[in-house]
């Protein structure tokens, strides 16, 4: 299972193919923040049964983050790796992007949830 850094995601998200960026927050987490990165779809934790082989499926590597970058973004990432897709965990999770002064987008304007 392996971690992505801030500045390693930051650099990869100008790549021409950048990772999938999936918010794994608890609902109730994601709420009380309002703020989601830029392009990420959310998919709730408690459900991870029913859209992980949508998520093994999509074309390219993916990212996950949780609030702090512990249980549930660690969680995630080895799963979908058991199943054989290039996963990573930001370290820190959302709140280290936060911290980091990194730009964040409204809920409102994320499309993607399940």
């Amino acid at each position: 299972m392996q971690a992505i850094s801030i500045t390693a995601l930051l650099s990869q998200l100008t790549e021409l193919h950048p990772p999938v960026l999936i918010d794994v927050r608890r609902q109730v987490a994601r709420q009380a923040s309002g703020m989601t990165l830029e392009n990420a779809i959310w998919r709730d934790p408690a459900q991870w049964l029913d859209w992980k082989d949508d998520v093994a499926a999509m074309a390219g590597p993916v990212v996950f983050f949780c609030a702090h970058g512990h249980e549930i973004g660690q969680a995630m990432t080895a799963a979908l790796c058991a199943m054989g897709k290039d996963a990573k965990y930001l370290e820190g999770g959302f709140a280290a992007w936060q911290e980091a002064g990194h730009k964040a987008s409204s809920i409102e304007k994320d499309s993607g949830t399940k």
